[in-house]
């Protein structure tokens, strides 16, 4: 075993090095904010579907967020409910297990001969958009990923991907790991977030990453809190009361970025919250907007792009592409400084994450 002071030099080495590296890789966490398409396109076509993802780029969405379930036979799946009645036709096609309709009771064969139904404002055809794939079927996690790569290659530029692991499941977790890996994505250059709602996961997705040697973008969900105080906490759900507060510090010590639920009065998001988030290393995504119509819609997003915030998540992939790229244009100077920021962000979490690992050695 080194000595503790060849250790430490090690890894002061390291860290200054990667102060070098991030700079010239700090676009791949956040440059100008970017968009993600919330369920595809959801406000448009059916959610989660291979048609809906198409759309969402086609409208200018820079990641694609797919959903992930594990079915009974242990596939990963692009939906959002851990039940299958709401988006689909399962109703009239099976009869219910365990008086339920969920995803984990049924094969992914089963799953497949299902068709997934629009909700909301989602129908199931676009004005002038012909899907390649228009039959509606659930897709799996992989099938997402072929098709960002190939709309990668369509539109000449890199589509992302933005997981969710819907369950705080270690199989979840070691299932959406492999699959990043088989597809070549490993650390902060590849385009890729993962997120989850449990603390839990998030902390294990880290722990894991590190073990094998990678390093891809972790986002914690959950809500704004600001105590009385003026400090900027985050809200994440489960615990006593539903809700458990952890310091920025703390979510910075195992993640990259905080997504945020919107206009809530309870858990408002503020330029004080979005900047002491910057302070401590992490981006901002925030989720959902839903406004459909155009001017309503554009006077959101401005709200939020102003205070900082690095990334939406849309129904409207149009919409939000429109309204960050008017805000880009009005103020052209912010987009170099916004990229010193996230490249400090970075070098932040890198120092933290090297630290632990020397910590670890």
């Amino acid at each position: 075993m080194p000595s503790l002071k060849l250790r430490f030099s090690h890894c002061a080495s390291a860290v200054a090095l990667a102060f070098v590296g991030v700079l010239s890789s700090a676009p791949a966490l956040a440059t100008d904010p970017i968009v993600i398409a919330h369920r595809g396109a959801s406000g448009y076509l059916p959610e989660h579907t291979l048609a809906g993802y198409e759309l969402a780029v086609k409208l200018g969405a820079d990641y694609i967020e797919p959903d992930l379930q594990l079915t009974k036979d242990g596939v990963l799946v692009a939906i959002h409910d851990d039940t299958l009645d709401r988006t689909t036709n399962v109703a009239g096609l099976f009869a219910k297990r365990n008086g339920a309709y969920k995803v984990a009771d049924f094969t992914f064969a089963e799953v497949r001969t299902l068709t997934v139904k629009p909700t909301g404002t989602g129908k199931t055809g676009y004005p002038g958009f012909t899907p390649t794939d228009a039959s509606f079927k659930i897709p799996t996690f992989q099938e997402v990923i072929d098709l960002a790569k190939q709309q990668s290659l369509l539109a000449g530029r890199t589509v992302g991907i933005y997981p969710e692991a819907k369950q705080a499941d270690p199989v979840m977790e070691n299932k959406i790991l492999s699959t990043l890996i088989l597809n070549d994505y490993v650390d902060k250059s590849s385009k890729v977030f993962i997120q989850s709602f449990s603390d839990t996961t998030v902390r294990s997705l880290d722990v894991k990453q590190h073990a094998l040697g990678l390093d891809m973008a972790l986002v914690q969900l959950g809500v704004a809190v600001t105590g009385a105080d003026g400090v900027a906490r985050m809200g994440v759900i489960g615990g006593p009361g539903g809700l458990t507060v952890l310091s920025l510090s703390d979510v910075a010590s195992f993640a990259d970025g905080l997504g945020l639920l919107i206009n809530n009065g309870t858990y408002a998001v503020t330029k004080s919250f979005i900047d002491q988030a910057h302070t401590a290393g992490l981006v901002v995504h925030g989720w959902t907007f839903a406004k459909a119509d155009a001017g309503a819609a554009d006077t959101e997003y401005q709200k939020y792009l102003a205070m900082g915030m690095d990334g939406m998540f849309s129904n409207y992939a149009d919409l939000a592409t429109a309204s960050r790229d008017k805000f880009i244009s009005a103020v052209p100077e912010p987009k170099s400084y916004a990229l010193m920021l996230a490249g400090l962000a970075m070098v932040g979490g890198l120092a933290r994450r090297r630290r632990r690992a020397c910590a670890r050695a």
